[in-house]
């Protein structure tokens, strides 16, 4: 099932920011940075994707589990879906 609706450009920037932040913990590391600052970096990258994940998973909870109108085979189909994200994220 499609997972994103509407406008995704919001989604997308983050990404785009997020392969920002990636791109200068290698130059960090490129360059001999200190570990404090390699760790400042990989820890706002981490900030970033989580909270890049949090807001997709509203979305899908919005879309494909709360919303009105959905068959119950949908609803519990969508939310095995993100139990199943969730279980692997949380490794």
């Amino acid at each position: 099932m499609p997972h994103l609706t509407g406008d995704n450009r919001n989604l997308v920037a983050r990404v785009r920011r997020i392969a920002g932040q990636i791109g200068a913990v290698e130059r960090g590391l490129e360059s001999g940075a200190g570990c404090s600052e390699i760790l400042q970096l990989v820890a706002a990258v981490r900030g970033a994707v989580n909270g890049l994940m949090d807001e997709i998973i509203a979305d899908h909870l919005r879309q494909h589990v709360a919303r009105a109108g959905l068959t119950d085979d949908a609803r519990a189909a969508a939310a095995d879906e993100l139990l199943a994200v969730i279980r692997r994220y949380a490794r």
